[in-house]
């Protein structure tokens, strides 16, 4: 789960991590009211959406007079922001965030997310703040300082003190950063955090060491113990199928491909993109219904994948244990005859009671494709899609 940066901030001020003071706004009038409270003489009117490089889309303006901000905020608000992790459509700016100018001295990086690979919490530092970090690890990754916190013993002062000497800190900067540090993992800890990252981190010409900026994610499986941060939830910033997924406990990430996959299992809805994708078509989600889903939740699964319009094929790719493949016939025969099946569905079946499954399929009077195994599966959905796409004049560009 994702919040908005003043939300981040809101936490970051909770629990003692240093940073501008600013006000959220829904319209242009709480926008002048937010700047009327501010100090001055420097304002900053910052887009609030879901995505990263909101200056460089026009997202972020710094303003020397109320009128300016006024003036600024006319402009954000209700515009559709585009950057280079909204994609093409955009995202509509709804809320606004009113914060504090900061005379800034130096722009650094520091982020703390796992490290699934030996199950640590890593915190990175670099001293390319205000970069994409991605571009950075690229291009001069000797400029990423790193270091591991063990789980029993958690964030130790000389870590802290590393990364500080890391980014070329001095004298109280030291101290106010490892400070910083300090009450950033208790936040990520406390508040079962997927990632924190502050882009960039400030050196203020008198030393001091602020967050600019704020995101922080959460863990998903952890929110029924964290009701102040679901709380926080924007659902005007998430796809409408990934809520109507997650009414259903349902693992759903919209994608930008033309075939939609119905899968059950993680590692198997993974190795069902790659093979479409290796036959020349693109997944238009991951969708992963589990080991022990009811024929309800799969006939949820297949509606939401039909209420995708840039779906040209369906692809279902079960392979029962838990999961029998007679459950998964039964909901997506009741699915398909409630929403009606418009577009090609094809179905491979292996496992736990997979011949009654096939028969509920076959007897069902639907135009079901049946594939003998995976790679026959996917071929024949890539075809199917494409076959759509003729006859339906699009193309797959055209659909993205």
């Amino acid at each position: 789960m994702k919040i908005h940066e003043y939300q981040a901030k809101e936490l970051f001020h909770q629990y003692g991590v240093p940073a501008p003071v600013g006000y959220p706004a829904f319209t242009v009038a709480e926008a002048d009211a937010a700047a009327a409270r501010l100090p001055g003489p420097i304002y900053v009117v910052k887009a609030q959406i879901h995505a990263g490089g909101r200056g460089l889309g026009g997202g972020v303006k710094v303003c020397k007079t109320l009128d300016d901000v006024h003036a600024k905020a006319q402009q954000i608000l209700g515009m559709q922001l585009r950057t280079h992790q909204t994609g093409p459509e955009g995202q509509k700016v709804r809320r606004l965030y009113i914060e504090s100018g900061v005379d800034i001295k130096r722009e650094l990086y520091l982020g703390m997310l796992l490290d699934r690979d030996n199950g640590k919490i890593v915190v990175m530092a670099s001293t390319e703040g205000g970069m994409n970090i991605e571009d950075v690890a690229r291009d001069t990754p000797e400029r990423i300082a790193k270091v591991r916190i063990e789980p029993a013993s958690g964030l130790q002062a000389f870590q802290s003190r590393q990364l500080a000497f890391a980014l070329g800190l001095e004298g109280k900067a030291v101290g106010a950063f490892a400070k910083l540090l300090s009450n950033l993992y208790r936040l990520y800890i406390e508040k079962d955090c997927s990632l924190v990252e502050i882009n960039p981190l400030v050196v203020t010409g008198a030393n001091e060491v602020i967050a600019l900026d704020g995101k922080v994610n959460f863990d998903d499986n952890a929110l029924f113990r964290q009701p102040e941060i679901v709380a926080y939830r924007d659902l005007d910033e998430e796809d409408p199928r990934e809520i109507e997924a997650s009414k259903y406990d349902l693992n759903y990430v919209h994608l930008d491909g033309n075939v939609g996959c119905l899968v059950n299992g993680a590692g198997l809805a993974m190795a069902t993109m790659d093979i479409l994708k290796h036959y020349g078509s693109e997944p238009a989600n991951f969708l992963d219904v589990g080991g022990g889903a009811t024929a309800e939740k799969v006939s949820a699964a297949f509606q939401i994948i039909l209420s995708d319009h840039r779906v040209h094929a369906i692809f279902i790719n079960i392979f029962g244990g838990i999961m029998k493949c007679d459950t998964i016939a039964d909901g997506v025969v009741t699915a398909a005859r409630q929403v009606g099946l418009d577009r090609p569905l094809v179905v491979r079946l292996e496992g736990t009671n997979v011949d009654l499954g096939r028969k509920i399929l076959a007897d069902s009077g639907l135009p079901i494709i049946s594939a003998t195994d995976m790679k026959d599966g996917a071929q024949k959905a890539v075809e199917a899609a494409r076959k759509y796409a003729a006859t339906h004049g699009k193309s797959v560009a055209a659909s993205v």
